[in-house]
């Protein structure tokens, strides 16, 4: 869901399992939730963009799930998506530091299949390749020197 206010945005996802879930499906989004919380634990001023990235790629491979690479966080402001990008996975390449007052949203978007995806012919909607269930989670931040503010909760 993206939210505007005076000109301002902010974005948020959940993932909600609705009816009768089988466990495997609930620890998807348990694992996606975790790879949120934790890379939001990690971004401080200072702190290199990548870790974010790599944080998210950890928790999720970590509990055997893949990531959607091409499903970035962005920065966010005056338009829905601004700089910076906000990868789920570890570039050593996009390592410029987080500075006070970014505000940006983490979201990781991961698969229980290999997390490669398409994009629909309506242009919009964008679908898991190997049709393997999928979990995203979501949130806006406001970088500061110690733990970041959640704008959306």
């Amino acid at each position: 869901m993206t939210a505007e206010l005076d000109g301002y945005y902010a974005d948020a996802c959940v993932t909600v399992p609705v009816g009768t879930v089988v466990p495997s499906r609930l620890r998807l989004v348990a694992a996606g939730q975790a790879a949120l919380r934790q890379a939001i634990a990690t971004a401080r001023a200072g702190t290199p963009i990548n870790e974010i990235g790599r944080t998210v790629q950890r928790v999720v491979t970590a509990r055997g799930y893949s990531v959607c690479r091409e499903l970035t966080g962005h920065g966010i402001g005056r338009r829905i998506h601004e700089w910076p990008t906000v990868l789920n996975y570890d570039e050593p390449g996009h390592s410029q530091p987080l500075t006070r007052g970014l505000v940006i949203t983490i979201e990781p978007i991961i698969s229980a299949g290999t997390g490669a995806v398409y994009q629909s012919r309506d242009g919009w909607t964008i679908k898991i390749t190997d049709k393997a269930a999928a979990a995203h989670v979501e949130h806006t931040i406001v970088i500061t020197d110690h733990a970041p503010v959640l704008i959306t909760v």
